[in-house]
């Protein structure tokens, strides 16, 4: 199992642990936009600011929110559209073994 970079902040605060994990929720859950959508979006964000951790993750939580790869595909478009190829390299990097 991979490691939770979280931990060091459960051992640190678990307040803001829990603070942390109730706005993770509140993000993500059913709404206007399904969660899959808004994994989507999270993705977009994450790629656009080079965080392949991020972008590995999300792109997980997304297909197991029934995202398909075309439509994570089409989220790359538009980053590189917005934020340039370099974002595209960070999602590329992170996205081995994944897809």
């Amino acid at each position: 199992m991979p490691h939770n970079p979280m931990s060091s902040i459960k051992n640190l605060d678990e307040k803001l642990l829990a603070s942390i994990e109730t706005g993770r929720a509140l993000a993500f859950e059913e709404g206007a936009l399904s969660a899959k959508t808004k994994y989507l979006i999270a993705l977009a964000i994450d790629a656009s600011h080079g965080t392949e951790e991020g972008v590995r993750a999300l792109a997980s939580q997304a297909l197991k929110n029934g995202a398909t790869k075309e439509e994570i595909a089409e989220v790359l478009r538009v980053v590189n559209f917005i934020s340039g190829v370099g974002s595209i390299y960070a999602a590329a990097r992170a996205l081995e073994g994944i897809l």
